[in-house]
């Protein structure tokens, strides 16, 4: 049963107009882009209708109380003590990563990231106007992390600056403290400045420890970022606000000389919104519990009619990385998927090396929507020449991260 009450899809449809239900046609199940079918928090909504009942709709110049808000949250979630001082403003993660990434590397410089990974690492690098070094994660027995040994490679080659994902989109991954500390060293011996895109840390599952970068970073001697939001945590990213969050004092003065256009920019109702979402805690937790029932019952669905598909299991967020390769549907079962059965998902071949064949799918959505999109993809494997019938002879069809 759902824990949170989901509208009909033909009704949320008809009342949002986000590019997940405008860009297919309505025939399409939309489970690619990051966005929940839930609706907000009713704390955000009303903080929302209260600053635009004020006409409080003008420019910012800082975070003012989102800073010691974040801090709270920081410090009760995770144990990570955040000093307000340190945080800064941008319109989202991605602005934030832009910005913090000018500070530090020189035209043409060189910057490591980590595939298969959100796609948009790619764009921002060459934002920057800077080049993308590959390191791929490691994959062990259907687990993956941070080739480790491969870093420091990269690293010692020169790097200026390296994007990590934590937790790690589209896996899911939470790295453990002893990785991330063996990170934070490495970065500080070959002087890497890190940016830590910790988005998805809110939506960390339940059991599980999300560790934050920074106070590790700090400890090392690493110059790092942190850029975050409440946005994929509580469904806000259209309301645009973001923070970039120094590791120390020295990084801070860094983020000091960012443009004032940085903070201008972001909008003031995203502020009001990241305040009231960092207080929610319990909408966010039931959320979670949502996402983990989705999880397993995702897990039950695709071992029941699906058995080539190798899923691996998200730690935390509500993305799920689904190895196709093996369902007979040619070299783009994304593209078969999204034509025949009428599905979207997000084609893992964009994640970079490592990622064709695979694809992302949106757990954030009622229980029947999963069951039918299960349901539309198995009746198109069964219809596809050669169709598997048991699921890969290398392993079992699911791994587990719970």
């Amino acid at each position: 049963m759902s824990v949170f009450p989901v509208a009909p899809l033909e009704s949320i449809r008809a009342e949002r107009s986000s590019i997940k239900w405008t860009r297919f046609p309505a025939d399409v199940l939309p489970l690619f882009v990051a966005e929940m079918d839930y609706t907000l928090a009713p704390e955000i909504v009303q903080t929302l209708v209260e600053r635009v009942q004020a006409s409080d709709t003008g420019y910012l110049d800082g975070p003012g109380p989102l800073a010691p808000a974040f801090a709270d949250f920081a410090l009760t979630r995770w144990g990570w003590r955040v000093n307000p001082v340190h945080v800064h403003l941008a319109t989202d993660v991605s602005v934030g990563i832009v910005e913090a990434l000018r500070l530090v590397v020189p035209r043409g410089g060189r910057i490591s990231i980590t595939p298969p990974v959100y796609p948009p690492f790619y764009e921002l690098v060459e934002e920057v106007a800077a080049a993308a070094v590959e390191t791929l994660l490691l994959e062990r027995a259907g687990t993956w992390s941070l080739d480790l040994d491969a870093l420091e490679r990269t690293f010692a080659s020169g790097i200026d600056a390296f994007l990590l994902c934590n937790p790690h989109n589209p896996h899911g991954i939470v790295f453990d403290r002893e990785t991330l500390e063996e990170l934070a060293r490495l970065a500080a011996t070959y002087d890497v400045f890190v940016v830590s895109d910790e988005i998805h840390a809110p939506l960390t599952h339940h059991g599980v420890t999300f560790t934050p970068f920074a106070p590790l970073a700090a400890a090392a001697g690493a110059r790092a970022v942190t850029v975050t939001s409440a946005s994929k945590g509580w469904n806000v990213a259209g309301v645009k606000c973001a923070l970039i969050i120094a590791a120390n004092d020295d990084t801070n003065e860094l983020l000091n000389r960012l443009p004032e256009e940085v903070a201008c920019r972001t909008s003031i109702l995203g502020l009001h919104a990241n305040i009231a979402a960092f207080a929610c805690s319990d909408w966010l937790d039931t959320a979670i519990t949502q996402i983990v029932e989705n999880d397993r019952l995702l897990a039950t669905l695709l071992r029941e009619q699906l058995p080539a598909v190798i899923y691996h299991r998200p730690r935390a967020s509500y993305l799920a990385w689904l190895d196709l390769r093996h369902l007979g549907l040619g070299d783009s079962p994304y593209r078969r998927i999204l034509d025949d059965a009428r599905v979207a998902l997000n084609d893992g071949e964009c994640f970079g090396p490592g990622g064709r064949g695979f694809a992302r799918l949106n757990l954030a959505c009622s229980p029947d929507t999963l069951r039918e999109a299960v349901a539309r993809i198995a009746a198109l494997v069964a219809r596809a020449p050669g169709a598997p019938a048991h699921g890969p002879d290398h392993g079992p069809a699911l791994t587990s991260a719970a």
